[in-house]
């Protein structure tokens, strides 16, 4: 899975939750188990299998498991830190006149477009409109 398109579906999952924390707080009936089941989609697709060898030493094992694994939980936590940063700027320059899920959303056109244009990641400077 490309790095875009993890970000992209981080953005699901932010949305997701910002909408579920809303209808929390209104006292509204929500499906926690969905939000859970998103994220989850998400863990299970960007996550490879790893098979560990029946002879490997516990060490070759863990290594094996480590080689596997490392690089999908860089490319996760890179995706929602990116968005963290992005949501954060405008936050710390006290925009307020632009709502997080504007922001979301417009991350999420522009990498879209990025994406069937070029066919690779996400533009640094994705908010200098914003």
């Amino acid at each position: 899975m490309e790095q875009s398109e993890i970000i992209l579906r981080a953005i699901g999952v932010l949305t997701e939750t910002q909408e579920m924390v809303r209808r929390l707080n209104e006292d509204t009936e929500v499906d926690i188990d969905a939000g859970e089941a998103q994220l989850g989609r998400l863990v299970t697709e960007v996550f490879p299998s790893v098979e560990v060898p029946g002879d490997a030493t516990p060490a070759e094992a863990g290594q094996a498991v480590i080689d596997a694994l490392m690089p999908a939980a860089i490319s996760l936590v890179g995706a929602f830190a990116f968005l963290f940063s992005e949501l954060a700027d405008i936050h710390d320059t006290e925009r307020t006149e632009i709502k997080s899920t504007d922001l979301l959303r417009t991350l999420a056109l522009r990498l879209s477009d990025t994406d069937s244009s070029a066919g690779h990641g996400p533009d640094p400077d994705l908010d200098d409109d914003v």
